[in-house]
């Protein structure tokens, strides 16, 4: 941008975030969770929803990839993101739309499938916008305001979006108000990118150099290897659930579980990275990949805390189907402030004492979180773990992110980096597909215990990872 940067330039630059993270959070751990169980009942209700996110993640993982290469090759006239920003939000609303519509249309298998594909479609639409909307800081603020523009981001990105949906839109979907649920999150979406199209985003005309294919496969092969090693894991652990069901065996099935997830981490994170990188580059950044292993197991955890934490409250408090909406929502709002709270102050405690002891510390805490969780009995032990969890989360962002970026080497950061994104998708992916038929055999109690544990993996990883030492002075 030519002209200096106004502070309502960072409004509009990032307010699409805004209505990505309504989105997700609206979708994700609510209406997908409610429809799935109105179609096919509690049988089966915890496998089709982790169907449904592996599929609809590792969707995600290549349509952001690819709409960001097309996206940099845009020579319209509107600009080169505004317009994929402006189509991928509209779409997006229109399968809202087709969603409400199926709700009160189809029942059974036929609703369920009908719902996989309109939810695959809507992670589509919304990576289509996703991979413009952070284009804009590198393409339109200076680089010596690039750390303002990223705190008003992170803001629209998770707390603002979680307290809106707490508030506002999760209590339609307990009422069982659908519609209006759907038409809240259609207006955020719809505001976010006309509030967009107001950046200055001049168009690009020179010719755009000749597209490169070769990131884009590897990252088609990585996702496609680490696909199959979810997919492989998935029987072995759903084997022997069946048999842990057989023998009423509890115990084996958390252990099944365990050692299912943690072998999908570290095997998968191994197996992609060496995919995308080679296994000469690979062996020798050993502390990236367990860093990349200490987040995606941290992310297991965390995420799907929140993506089946409708029918744990379900199950623990005997609740009616939309009824655990409003707690579930509220105990994601939780993390969201604890995260906005702690994540400046960890920053500044990261860059003093070290990152690794931070994340240390933010697994043990999260891992204490889910203890107290399944031990106490009412809802204040409910509020009192999200507490917990969100002050954990809020620890782990900064200090991890910190800890990643003085791994990558410093000439090709944007490489590696963009590999770590298996870790945000991989995490619904595996803790979904792999903890879905968990909670449906052995209730989300066993699920949440396994959960538990994979924040303790994510601290244990910390011990292949060599920091880089502080510097004083």
């Amino acid at each position: 941008m030519k002209r200096d940067t106004r502070w309502y330039d960072y409004i509009l630059i990032n307010i699409n975030y805004l209505a990505l993270t309504t989105r997700s959070q609206t979708l994700a751990p609510l209406i997908i969770p409610v429809l799935v169980q109105q179609f096919l009942g509690d049988e089966g209700k915890g496998a089709a929803v982790g169907t449904i996110r592996l599929w609809a993640l590792m969707a995600a993982v290549l349509a952001q990839a690819l709409f960001g290469l097309l996206s940099d090759r845009s020579r319209s006239k509107f600009g080169r993101r505004r317009p994929f920003i402006l189509f991928g939000s509209v779409s997006e609303v229109v399968i809202f739309m087709l969603i409400g519509f199926a709700a009160v249309t189809f029942s059974g298998n036929t609703g369920y499938m009908v719902l996989f594909v309109l939810y695959i479609i809507s992670m589509l639409s919304s990576n289509l916008g996703h991979a413009a909307t952070q284009s804009l800081i590198p393409d339109l603020v200076p680089e010596e305001k690039r750390g303002m523009a990223s705190g008003i981001k992170a803001l629209f990105e998770l707390p603002i979006p979680v307290i809106l949906v707490s508030l506002l839109i999760a209590p339609q979907v307990a009422k069982n108000n659908l519609w209006l649920a759907l038409g809240m999150t259609s207006f955020v979406v719809l505001l976010g990118a006309g509030l967009t199209m107001l950046v200055k985003e001049k168009p690009v005309t020179e010719d755009p150099a000749p597209i490169d294919w070769k990131p884009f496969l590897n990252l088609f092969l990585m996702t496609v290897v680490f696909t199959v090693v979810i997919l492989g894991t998935g029987e072995i652990v759903n084997s022997v659930g069946n048999l842990a069901t057989q023998l009423d065996g509890n115990f084996l099935m958390v252990v099944a579980g365990i050692l299912g997830m943690a072998v999908a981490v570290v095997i998968g994170v191994r197996l992609s990275i060496t995919t995308a990188l080679g296994f000469k580059e690979t062996s020798q950044r050993k502390s990236y990949v367990w860093w990349v292993i200490n987040r995606l197991a941290f992310m297991v955890g965390l995420t799907n805390l929140a993506t089946f934490m409708v029918y744990f409250l379900q199950e623990k408090f005997d609740l009616v189907r939309e009824a655990a909406a409003v707690p579930a929502s509220q105990v994601t709002m939780l993390v969201g402030v604890f995260v906005l709270l702690l994540a400046i102050p960890t920053g500044w405690l990261a860059d003093r004492f070290g990152k690794k002891l931070l994340l240390v510390i933010s697994g043990l805490i999260a891992a204490a979180g889910v203890a107290v969780l399944l031990v106490f009995p009412g809802m204040e032990g409910v509020y009192l773990a999200g507490v917990m969890v969100g002050a954990a989360a809020g620890i782990f962002y900064s200090a991890n992110w910190a800890l990643g970026t003085s791994l990558v080497p410093a000439d090709n950061p944007g490489k590696y980096l963009g590999i770590q994104n298996l870790a945000g998708a991989g995490a619904g992916a595996i803790g979904a597909y792999l903890g879905g038929p968990i909670g449906d055999k052995g209730g989300y109690v066993i699920l949440f215990i396994i959960y538990g544990f994979m924040f303790l993996l994510s601290a244990l990883a910390l011990l292949g990872i060599r920091e880089p030492e502080l510097k004083t002075g």
